[in-house]
């Protein structure tokens, strides 16, 4: 029977999520050589290759793919034994590290942690603000407990690493300056605003978030000015520069800026929670992400189209 080493495993997983050797070592805290040795000998160990030239880099093999696909379920007992063993050894005592987008600490996180002051005050939360793509390169390496994140930006459902959970729905409504002719209109759909100029990030999620809502709604929008901090798109809404979706739950809103909700095909972005597959045993995890669907549920609402 081959040897199985865990901690050599770990080391190949994070090779697959980080892509590089460099950047694997820099995950784990090890120097690149100390990667490659380990991975040399769990190669000789199972005695199959695992990795491949590929230009100036490596990749790995058909068979190392074979490998980690059959230790994802160990890697998933291991997550629910260390959480039955924390329930065993500290019943609701705990640190729990939450990695989130910028929206969701003030709308999400911080009520959580409020609430569990109040009814777990042995549960510690420790927030770290990230964006999607960071949030699950710091679940994956272990770095934090839980992410939060925008579902359109999450791994896929099938991901065998994570288990996902969804908190919310939030609409997308139309910010406008105050002396705009639809500011006051009885009714506003997104494609009355067609030929506005907008107001959204040159690249990442909410580039993306408002195109598909605009092509959704049966234009492309035309990028007036490109900003990505609230502070900074509603200014220039505010000034008459533009328009913009923005999240009913992101915070900064401006008193010289009309906020408009759309008609019932209006947009919505969906946050999820997501844990390492077994994480969501854990007594403490548990109770964190009880918090989090509270929070939610206070300042939840659902729609019909979701980016």
């Amino acid at each position: 029977m081959a040897e199985w080493d865990l901690r050599k495993l770990r080391i190949l997983r994070t090779l697959r999520e980080r892509g590089t050797v460099t950047a694997t070592a820099e995950a784990l805290h090890m120097t690149p050589s100390a990667v490659s040795q380990q991975l040399t000998n769990l190669a000789a160990q199972l005695g199959v290759p695992l990795l491949e030239a590929h230009g100036r880099r490596v990749r790995l093999t058909d068979a190392a793919r074979l490998v980690l696909r059959h230790t994802e379920p160990v890697f998933e007992q291991l997550e629910c034994a260390d959480a039955e063993l924390a329930a065993y050894t500290q019943g609701e005592t705990g640190e729990v590290r939450v990695a989130a987008f910028s929206t969701a600490v003030p709308a999400l996180v911080v009520p959580a942690v409020r609430a569990l002051r109040a009814t777990h005050p042995k549960v510690t939360v420790r927030v770290r603000e990230a964006e999607a793509a960071e949030a699950y390169r710091l679940l994956a390496a272990g770095e934090v407990d839980l992410a939060l994140s925008l579902a359109a930006r999450a791994p896929d459902a099938a991901d065998g690493r994570f288990a996902r959970v969804p908190l919310l729905a939030d609409p997308l409504d139309v910010a406008l300056p105050p002396d705009h002719p639809l500011a006051s209109a009885p009714a506003l759909r997104l494609i009355d605003l067609a030929a506005e100029p907008w107001i959204f990030g040159g690249s990442g999620p909410w580039s993306d978030i408002t195109r598909r809502a605009c092509e959704a709604a049966g234009f492309s929008p035309h990028q007036g000015h490109s900003a990505s901090g609230w502070t900074a798109i509603l200014a220039m809404v505010e000034a008459g520069m533009g328009v913009a979706l923005v999240p009913r739950m992101a915070a900064g809103r401006r008193d010289g800026v009309v906020m408009r909700e759309l008609g019932a095909d209006r947009p919505v972005r969906h946050v999820v929670a997501a844990v390492r597959k077994g994480g969501e045993t854990g007594r403490v995890v548990s109770r964190v992400l009880q918090a989090l669907r509270d929070a939610a549920a206070v300042s939840g609402h659902s729609g019909a189209n979701s980016y």
